[in-house]
């Protein structure tokens, strides 16, 4: 899998040539010939990042909070206001 390399500059002034590049691999974007961001395309991020489920499923998946946790309870003493 190639990766390819563009400047933000090349980037803000062809970002049709590097969306076809990440059709093929990874494009590293540099600022001042630092590596800051990557492109790829959305099959690719799914398949690194394992996420195979829409937002549908998601909000469908049963509650898997853990009732047992019980935070301490605070005691807030009440004063009166001072205006002087």
């Amino acid at each position: 899998m190639p990766m390819t390399t563009f400047t933000s500059r090349e980037l803000n002034q062809d970002v049709t040539r590097a969306k076809k590049a990440a059709a093929d691999g990874p494009v590293v974007i540099t600022d001042r010939g630092r590596p800051s961001h990557v492109l790829l395309s959305f099959e690719e991020y799914r398949r690194l990042t394992g996420q195979r489920r829409n937002i549908a499923d998601a909000l469908a998946m049963p509650d898997t909070r853990d009732d047992d946790f019980e935070p301490p309870r605070v005691t807030i003493d009440a004063r009166p206001a001072d205006f002087s």
